[in-house]
């Protein structure tokens, strides 16, 4: 019995001795509580609905954001700009056609010298029409591919060629559709569109993947925009009558808001997406399914 309380006294005595080294290094740990280097992106048209909701969601987020749109839309540029600077964040506004390569270069120059180097492109810009395919002509075509697939390519080229300059693991994100999976009456061309950038998506994350920069692309449904006045126009309808008529097929028996969109945005631009590239994320409630 003596030997037994000799071992266990042995034992109590020697726990000081085992646990002192992890209370050590636990009592010296330091924890550094440096400021995170700002992230900036860029939104394109983003003076006004989807792109709108998605430049602020990002801002909420933590990034700077530069504001873009077409010149015609400056007073929206500078009100999203406003929104965003209310939210103590830094906001930068450009006016820029995405359909040409020097003004995007030049956007991407603009927004480098004012909020620093650049983490995320959000190649949102897009324009639909509504005709048939028999009465598409050239003028049709180039328009909408120039904004809709040259647009993109343009935004995520200068983008990318910044980020492999100066090291950056960013994020290149697209904007496709619905339309980009599944096709609709009067809206051929802008259908065409949509497939396309879910192409061009995969082959910049294909060849972007050795610099770690993503490439990604979100897919609205039905959302309630300004577009949809357009559409319902072509249609010889109100926009509230199309979105009406086009609601029993939500499976969430919804249209959706701008903000559920920007949502999807908000993950594919975060560290949370990191091993995510080349896909297009699908958000409208459950009309089509991949």
């Amino acid at each position: 019995m003596s030997f037994l309380r000799l071992q266990r006294h042995r034992v109590f005595l020697h726990l000081p001795a085992l646990w002192s080294p992890t209370v050590q290094v636990r009592s010296t740990r330091s924890f550094s509580h440096t400021t995170p280097l700002p992230r900036t992106a860029i939104v394109t048209g983003a003076g006004r609905g989807i792109g709108r909701a998605i430049a602020i969601a990002l801002a909420r987020d933590g990034y700077d954001i530069t504001v873009n749109d077409i010149a015609s839309q400056q007073s929206q540029i500078d009100s999203t700009v406003s929104a965003i600077q209310s939210l103590g964040r830094r906001a930068h506004g450009h006016a820029a056609d995405v359909g040409s390569a020097s003004a995007v270069d030049e956007l991407v120059a603009s927004s480098v010298a004012a909020l620093g180097p650049l983490n995320a492109m959000v190649a949102n810009a897009g324009v639909i029409n509504v005709k048939p395919m028999l009465e598409l002509d050239d003028e049709d075509w180039e328009r909408v591919l120039r904004v809709n697939v040259v647009g993109v390519h343009n935004s995520f080229r200068a983008a990318a060629r910044h980020m492999v300059e100066v090291g950056t693991k960013g994020k290149l994100i697209a904007a496709s559709s619905v339309g980009g999976f599944k096709p609709w009456k009067g809206l051929g061309h802008y259908v065409t569109t949509k497939w396309a950038v879910r192409g061009l998506t995969q082959m910049w994350a294909l060849e972007m993947a050795e610099h770690g920069i993503t490439a990604n692309a979100y897919a609205p449904g039905f959302v309630d925009t300004q577009m949809w006045d357009d559409i319902s126009a072509g249609m010889g309808s109100t926009k509230s009558e199309v979105l009406t008529a086009f609601q029993p097929m939500i499976a969430l028996g919804r249209t959706a808001r701008t903000e559920d969109v920007a949502q999807v945005v908000s993950y594919l631009a975060s560290e949370k997406a990191d091993y995510v590239t080349g896909q297009t994320l699908v958000v409208d409630g459950g009309v089509v399914y991949t």
